[in-house]
């Protein structure tokens, strides 16, 4: 990672074996300087394109075909905002399986938590939106008016219910595997620094 070539030397005091005087000094990077994209320029959302990681990728690999460089995987980093990328960067299939089986265990298919299922009446009217976080045995009432229909969008099969009691069997089942998919899904969006920008970026950095 080229990145550590931008960092500032400091003169740290030695503690090699090898020294001769308390005042001895060495050169290193300074690592606990750190650059972050200026929020003015984080706003404006001409300065980057959005982009998908795909199965495998790594910030080198993504450099390299954006910037046409593999050691500006830095660059990726940080302008996607990502500050720990053990637990912000994407897994790969194999490496979320075995990380979402030593977590749960046998678990591992076992209901996480429940949602709900979209509803809508009649008249195409949202009632009840998808994805809330919900008991399994979560209903909704329904209105007195006996013309209305409410259909439960993704269930497995079409139900309809008439404007009279509670609208039961609206949620779904979210296992352990599922929801660590989903999260790790959620990492492989980001935004990138549009290439023509890259150089006035890289020019910054250095000044800093």
């Amino acid at each position: 990672m080229s990145y550590f070539r931008e960092l500032p030397n400091l003169l740290y005091q030695s503690n090699l074996l090898h020294k001769v005087s308390s005042q001895e000094y060495i050169a290193i990077k300074n690592i606990f300087r750190r650059i972050k994209v200026r929020d003015s320029v984080d706003d404006v959302a001409n300065f980057y394109k959005k982009y998908v990681i795909l199965e495998g990728q790594r910030p080198d690999t993504i450099a390299e075909e954006f910037y046409g460089q593999t050691d500006l995987d830095w660059v990726v980093v940080l302008t996607s905002g990502i500050t720990n990328i053990k637990d912000e960067w994407p897994l790969n299939n194999y490496d979320l399986n075995r990380y979402a089986t030593e977590k749960y265990g046998t678990e591992l298919n076992a209901d996480h938590h429940y949602e709900t299922l979209e509803v809508r009446d009649s008249k195409n009217r949202l009632i009840l939106p998808a994805g809330q976080k919900v008991d399994k045995n979560f209903t909704i009432p329904t209105s007195h008016d006996t013309s209305i229909t409410y259909n439960i969008i993704g269930a497995y099969e079409n139900v309809t219910y008439t404007g009279s009691g509670d609208i039961t069997n609206i949620t779904t089942t979210i296992s352990n595997m599922m929801y660590e998919t989903r999260l790790n899904e959620e990492k492989r969006n980001i935004n990138l620094l549009k290439p023509i920008y890259l150089q006035q970026y890289l020019r910054e950095i250095r000044e800093i």
